[in-house]
């Protein structure tokens, strides 16, 4: 149905279960782009052995499909000064949880113990700073089936999936925060920001 090759099958086969596949994203690097912006399909994950956080979101998406259970991109926006984050979104036994690729040491998986995406998106709020402590996270997009949107052919793809980012970019995102909200918010704690310095991949 995907035109995998026999080595991509057997790999997707053992990943059937969203703690399987974040075991997986976890072992792999994260792609630094040494060579300028990639968007990559699950198949240039599995040759590359590297993914960012967009990447590894896809890839879970197509893993968990690949097992017949479905599964959701969202697209969490910060402000200009931060970065953006793409989380994989299950759901179990009535519950949400998120597969997500980060190289730090927070906004990584959630366990399905969640009532909707918002309460997941809001797990994320507090550590989603920058290295001056500043909280940056304020909005999340809707919930994205990318196989009923784009089909299924991206997953092969050798080429970048600029469309799909573009699209994730662009979709209808529900803010968090008003204005009051914003101007209170406290910075993080210097012990909180020197924590939030680790990483698990380096660059070499």
């Amino acid at each position: 149905m995907f035109n995998l090759t026999k080595k991509e099958e057997k790999i997707l086969k053992k990943l059937n279960s969203p703690k399987k596949i974040q075991d997986f994203l976890n072992k792999i690097p994260i792609n630094f782009e040494p060579d300028g912006d990639t968007c990559y399909s699950p198949r240039k994950v599995l040759e590359k052995n590297k993914c960012h956080c967009i990447e590894g979101a896809l890839f879970a998406v197509f893993a968990l499909h690949f097992h017949r259970q479905k599964a959701f991109v969202v697209d969490m926006k910060a402000t200009k000064d931060d970065f953006e984050h793409v989380i994989a979104v299950f759901k179990k036994n009535g519950k949400f949880g998120a597969i997500s690729k980060t190289n730090h040491a927070v906004l990584r998986y959630r366990e399905p113990v969640y009532n909707s995406v918002r309460e997941i998106v809001m797990s994320y709020f507090h550590e989603y700073f920058t290295d001056k402590g500043k909280k940056t996270l304020r909005s999340f997009s809707v919930p994205v089936d990318i196989l009923k949107k784009f089909g299924a052919g991206w997953a092969t793809s050798k080429e970048n999936l600029w469309e799909i980012h573009d699209y994730l970019d662009n979709v209808k995102h529900f803010k968090i925060l008003n204005r009051k909200q914003i101007k209170g918010l406290r910075e993080a704690d210097k012990i909180e920001i020197k924590a939030g310095k680790i990483v698990e991949w380096k660059i070499n």
